[in-house]
Parts: C-alpha cells; sequence; structure tokens
C-alpha cells in the first residue's frame, strides 16, 4: 500500500469515529517525519462548537505535541475539503503540504469555492487531492443518508 492511501486510511479511520457520534465524517491526521503526530475527527455537534472541525482540533493536539506553534515540516490528511476557517489554520500553523480525499462543492476552500492558489498569503501549502476520493465521498454519502432516513421514521 502507497503511503499516502495509508495515512489517508487512518484518516477515514477517524470520520468513522465520528459517524458513530452522528457528527459529520470528517477525519484528519497530521503526520511528520513518516509518523502520525496528531488524529481527530469532527465534534461540532458533541462540543456545540462551531470550530471543532476535525483540521483545527488535530493542529491543536499537534501544537501540544510539538509544544509549538508551527508545524513547518508535517503533512495533514483530510477526508473532505477544509472549509475557510480550517484552510485559514492550515496555512497559519505552517503545514507543508495537506492531501485531501474529496472536494466540498459547498464550503471547500483549495478548489471548490474559494481556490487557495489564487491568493498569495505568507505560507504556501502544497494541496494534492484525490487519495481513496471514492472511500472519502462513500462515508459522506452514506452518513446523509442515514441522518434523511432516520428523520423520516421520527416523522
Amino acid at each position: 500500500m502507497l503511503e499516502k492511501e495509508y495515512f489517508m486510511k487512518e484518516a477515514l479511520k477517524e470520520a468513522k469515529k465520528a459517524y458513530k457520534k452522528e457528527e459529520i465524517p470528517v477525519g484528519a491526521i497530521i503526520v511528520k517525519d513518516g509518523k502520525i503526530i496528531a488524529r481527530a475527527h469532527n465534534l461540532k455537534e458533541s462540543k456545540h462548537s462551531s470550530i471543532s472541525h476535525a483540521e483545527i482540533l488535530a493542529i491543536e493536539k499537534a501544537n501540544k505535541k510539538a509544544d509549538a506553534w508551527r508545524l513547518e515540516n508535517c503533512e495533514m490528511y483530510i477526508t473532505l475539503e477544509p472549509c475557510m476557517m480550517c484552510m485559514g489554520a492550515i496555512i497559519n500553523s505552517r503545514i507543508k503540504k495537506i492531501y485531501i480525499g474529496t472536494l466540498d462543492p459547498k464550503t471547500g476552500s483549495c478548489k471548490s469555492v474559494i481556490n487557495i492558489e489564487n491568493y498569495k498569503f505568507n505560507h504556501t501549502v502544497e494541496v494534492e487531492i484525490g487519495i481513496l476520493k471514492e472511500e472519502c465521498e462513500y462515508i459522506l454519502k452514506d452518513f446523509f443518508k442515514m441522518l434523511r432516513t432516520k428523520k423520516r421514521r421520527k416523522k
């Protein structure tokens, strides 16, 4: 198995944890020198917090582990394209590269709604899209299908 696929599978494990908690199933991991230093999944509903996205939570864990706010030699694997808030945190934390499973046509800030390459910030993040795309899309589609079914049953 390719290294990129291995790490995206680890991010998918986080997304599955979110799914079980009825959170939007997005997972993120941060890798430094070939080792996972942080992992997280969405917890917006559980924490009643609009900023408890997988990426933000993973960055906070990596900051603690590194005892630094700069994550310059780190890469992040995310099952879904980051929103503007998360992309801002990724840029500000100086993460070198992000690997994205699938695009988010509603809030994506790398290619979909906003193309981050069109803006010049003090730090440039490399972006690679499509790692285990089908698996990353499937968990999201299945989650929203489950929610719709659950909603119909309540009526």
